[in-house]
């Protein structure tokens, strides 16, 4: 049975406590820079998958503004369901991320090479005295 993507969210950072429960760092939908090209020391990807069963792919990729360049490509992750009541979760690292110039990206996530969702992530350019709600390296 194909799960649900219950969730997936962008953030800084993740920590996962000895009880097995994940801590998201920095939460975020928009990186701000004062100049281009921009490189973005990290970014984490975290997938929750629920109500299905078996083993399945997953994969995430970030597309460039015009929505069909991939802009960079993640390792092919396994979600692995015993049952419909179990849960996956998943975390991608993406370290030292190009950006050459403002706009609307996109976060795609596939399973077993089908669109499971797809999102933005918003890259701006700071003008002025503006505050930078997500700070690059």
């Amino acid at each position: 049975m194909i799960p649900d993507l219950q969730a997936s969210v962008i953030c800084d950072d993740v920590r996962q406590e000895m009880n097995g429960k994940f801590m998201l760092i920095g939460l975020f939908e928009v990186i701000t820079a004062q100049q281009f090209p921009l490189m973005f020391s990290r970014i984490c990807v975290v997938t929750r998958w629920c109500g299905g069963e078996g083993t399945f792919q997953q994969l995430t990729r970030l597309l460039k503004p015009d929505q069909s360049t991939v802009l960079v490509k993640g390792q092919s992750i396994p979600v692995r369901l015993q049952n419909a009541e179990t849960t996956a979760t998943n975390v991608e690292i993406f370290v030292n991320t190009g950006f050459e110039q403002p706009g609307a990206y996109w976060v795609e996530i596939l399973l077993d090479n089908d669109l499971k969702l797809r999102y933005p992530l918003r890259v701006t350019q700071l003008h002025g005295a503006q505050m930078n709600p997500a700070k690059p390296a």
